[in-house]
């Protein structure tokens, strides 16, 4: 019986093919769309899954009652004394990722910059899967590394990792032991771990970090099954507020389950998602893997009139109502089915250019569970779209009316149809028109003048190695050094890169003339703080408002600072500005001059207040200015100059104008997305355009032939067949209009600096609309209209 159905579905599939092969086409590219949509959704939501008990993890968040501030670190001294004093607690660990040490093997020598210092107890709390070794002497000593199997491949190829000897800045660590590689949903994308034994053998660090005040470290607890999570969260406060009262830090509890997802903290080691995008993207998915369906739905109930004769027969033959939606249902099911196959190899060919495009590395082998899972889901929904509706419609005719020859399909049913046609083309200009706002944005970030000039320049940091008391020295040497080289026409020093600036304080500034009762507001402005040399206006070209930048030859300016236009109005500062006294960070000084606003942040925030200063200490990186064409040889001056100074220690630079790029990287890569994803739901529109304007030629045959006989032209043929069709695009982009607005203006709202959305953007994305449906329809009405006349009136 089964077997009948799927032989009967087939050929009719095989009788109307080219219905069939619009059907199958759309529904594989828009299940392809969906699958791999899906996919990064399924990743974004089961991240840090994959260890046990999850229920149970939490890390400690650290929250300032001072200024209000977040952190997701804590002190070094604080596991230690949750271990001892709070008895629900199983098991803590702490994790410090801030350091890149140099690795050396084989007179190689790399940065780690995927590292990770822990205690003995990470491996306890999170599941990691041993290849080679195990973890039981990870912690006991400061010579034991963990590597991933990437990493260990790096260094020692395909001979055994364990028992193997790097070095580890200035000591020799032993693999203990090889872990696969952390998979693409894990927030701890760490391929090698030191023990923080290790990292406090540095007596600096150790004095450093063993004080209560200092939030240096993460710190991870699993509590015991049935314990009250809001109970050890107050003893972990009461602690802190024990060993520290003047801190004033409360605390709380975050599920590892919801650490993707974390907002409102001040910097994060970790990588975070965007539930929003999260959203946005499940309904896109939705969205185009229904315009896929409608295509089915709509071509299948056209058609139903001409499988009328089919259903009556055999209705009178004694097949039930049931019977036949059973074969309705089998014919869509094969459809999909056949739909799966194709979708199954556009995926693969796919997945590579998703890969790149999202940032995420997906390995999908045919046994992959994440395959099976989404294209399983896709099929259910795609299924249960295009097959109820049709096998209840095409199952209903009932044989005396067809026969007698009534209309077989009522009003209503070609008003649904135009209805589906609407929504398609709905969809598809919200998201033409999302493109377009998209990419002015994204244009604007581009072509936004930061304040200074960000072309040709390079930054480097100088390594830890060199100890603040030497540095300022060193750091004037290698400057003298470099702008002696060919190619490099200016270099300067600062405590950090201009373009993503992270260093900010609080509290940390004071000046003369300050009205008494601002100083509960001071307390709570964030201030950028920017350690920078004389040269460092002319290298990054910024521009000064009023007064004079820091001068070389002048020691006071060591105490003097120069404040951005924004910390004059942040501060309600009265003029003059330049010549006030300023305390900052305990320093007292003069404001020397004020320099126009320039970003030093990502445009997604407001340029906030900036205090410049003139420390020496505290600067380790050079911002170098390449001559115009003369990149290469700067980088070469470069390279010369470190592998003097710094002889077996890599060389990390970049370029400002990456760095800048890097920081709209998830951005550019969601407008590319949502541009795919446009045209697919374009293409898909248009495909079920196609099939319904060949079903209308075929049904009006004879009244094209009589207008032709009576003198109608191909023009006005073809305006008749498109005029249908046009409206209902019109109608679409009615529609379309206020709800893209709306979403573009949420999405703008994310940016600090933003575009003005405008009228044209929604009429550009309705002109593409109505041109593909012209394109689309009239290629069918000229060929009906081309039509001899004779052939369909022979009958007459």
């Amino acid at each position: 019986m089964i077997g009948n159905y799927f032989k009967i579905a087939f050929r009719s599939l095989w009788k109307a093919r080219t219905t069939s092969l619009i059907n199958i086409a759309g529904l594989s590219v828009g299940m392809t769309a969906a699958v791999l949509i899906l996919l990064w959704v399924m990743n974004e939501m089961n991240f840090d899954d994959q260890h046990s008990n999850p229920e149970r993890i939490f890390r400690v968040t650290t929250h300032l009652k001072t200024n209000n501030w977040v952190w997701e670190s804590s002190p070094l001294l604080l596991a230690d004394a949750i271990k001892r004093d709070i008895p629900e607690v199983d098991h803590v660990t702490r994790l410090n990722a801030n350091q890149w040490p140099v690795f050396s093997v084989h007179d190689k020598t790399f940065y780690q910059k995927n590292c990770a210092f822990v205690d003995s107890g990470w491996f306890n709390i999170f599941h990691f899967d041993f290849v080679e070794g195990n973890a039981a002497r990870f912690g006991n000593g400061e010579a034991g590394i963990i590597l991933s199997a990437s990493e260990a491949k790096k260094y020692f190829g395909n001979a055994p990792a364990v028992g193997q000897s790097i070095q580890v800045d200035r000591s020799s660590h032993e693999v203990l032991a090889v872990i696969a590689d952390p998979p693409v949903n894990s927030s701890f994308n760490y391929h090698a771990f030191l023990p923080i034994s290790s990292l406090l053998q540095d007596p600096a660090i150790k004095a450093n970090d063993e004080q209560w005040n200092n939030f240096n470290y993460i710190s991870f607890i699993r509590i015991r099954e049935g314990a009250n999570t809001k109970a050890v969260s107050s003893k972990i406060e009461a602690i802190l507020k024990q060993n520290d009262p003047e801190v004033g830090a409360g605390t709380s509890l975050l599920p590892i389950s919801k650490l993707h997802f974390e907002t409102g903290i001040q910097n994060s080691s970790f990588p975070h998602g965007n539930i929003n995008t999260v959203y946005v993207f499940s309904i896109l998915a939705g969205l185009l893997l229904l315009i896929a369906c409608i295509n089915y739905v709509n071509l299948t109930t056209a058609k139903a009139s001409l499988r009328s004769r089919e259903v009556s027969v055999r209705k009178i033959t004694g097949a039930s109502r049931g019977q036949l939606f059973v074969q309705f249902m089998t014919e869509s099911l094969l459809v999909s089915l056949i739909a799966l196959f194709a979708t199954l190899c556009l995926v693969r060919i796919a997945l590579p250019v998703f890969n790149e495009l999202t940032g995420v590395q997906f390995k999908l082998p045919l046994y992959a569970p994440e395959l099976w899972q989404t294209t399983g889901l896709t099929l259910l929904i795609a299924f249960a779209l295009n097959s109820v509706y049709p096998a209840l419609v095409l199952s209903s005719f009932k044989p005396i009316n067809v026969f007698r020859g009534a209309s077989l399909l009522k009003v209503k049913d070609s008003y649904f149809r135009k209805g589906l046609v609407i929504l398609q083309f709905t969809v598809s200009i919200i998201l033409v028109a999302g493109t377009i706002i998209i990419y002015r944005q994204m244009n604007f970030i581009q072509q936004s003048h930061p304040g200074y000039n960000r072309s040709e320049l390079i930054c480097f940091a100088v390594p830890r190695s060199i100890d603040r008391e030497r540095r300022p020295a060193a750091m004037e040497t290698i400057r003298q050094q470099l702008l002696a080289s060919p190619g490099i026409t200016d270099v300067s020093t600062s405590n950090q890169p201009l373009a993503n600036l992270g260093s900010m304080c609080m509290e940390c500034v004071d000046w003369e003339g300050r009205d008494t009762g601002f100083i509960n507001k001071v307390s709570q402005i964030e201030v950028a703080q920017l350690a920078v040399d004389a040269g460092f206006q002319k290298t990054l070209q910024l521009t000064m408002k009023e007064g004079r930048w820091f001068d070389g030859a002048n020691t006071s300016d060591r105490h003097n600072v120069v404040l951005n236009e924004t910390a004059v109005r942040s501060f309600d500062l009265k003029q003059p500005v330049t010549g006030k006294r300023f305390i900052f960070s305990g320093d007292t000084g003069l404001i020397i001059g004020v320099v126009k606003d320039f970003k030093f942040r990502s445009m997604h925030e407001k340029t906030g207040p900036l205090v410049a200063f003139a420390n020496p200490a505290v600067r380790n990186h050079f911002t170098v200015r390449a001559g115009a064409g003369n990149a290469s040889a700067a980088v070469a001056a470069i390279e010369r100059m470190w592998k003097t100074s710094f002889p077996g220690v890599p060389l990390e630079y970049n370029f400002m104008d990456d760095t800048f790029n890097n920081l709209y990287k998830k951005d550019q890569q969601a407008s590319f997305l949502v541009l795919v994803f446009a045209g697919i739901a374009i293409v898909l529109s248009a495909l079920g355009l196609f099939g319904l304007a060949t079903f209308s030629a075929e049904q009006r045959t004879k009244e094209i032939g009589i207008r032709k006989v009576l003198g109608a032209t191909v023009f006005n043929l073809a305006k008749l067949l498109s005029s249908e069709f046009l409206l209902l695009v019109l109608i679409a982009l009615v529609l379309a209009t206020p709800v893209a607005y709306w979403a573009m203006t949420q999405w703008l709202q994310g940016f600090a600096y933003k575009i003005h959305i405008s009228w044209w953007m929604f009429a550009a994305a309705g002109m593409l609309a109505v041109f593909v449906a012209i394109v689309t329809v009239s290629y069918q009405a000229i060929k009906a209209a081309l039509a001899n006349p004779v052939r369909s009136l022979r009958s007459e």
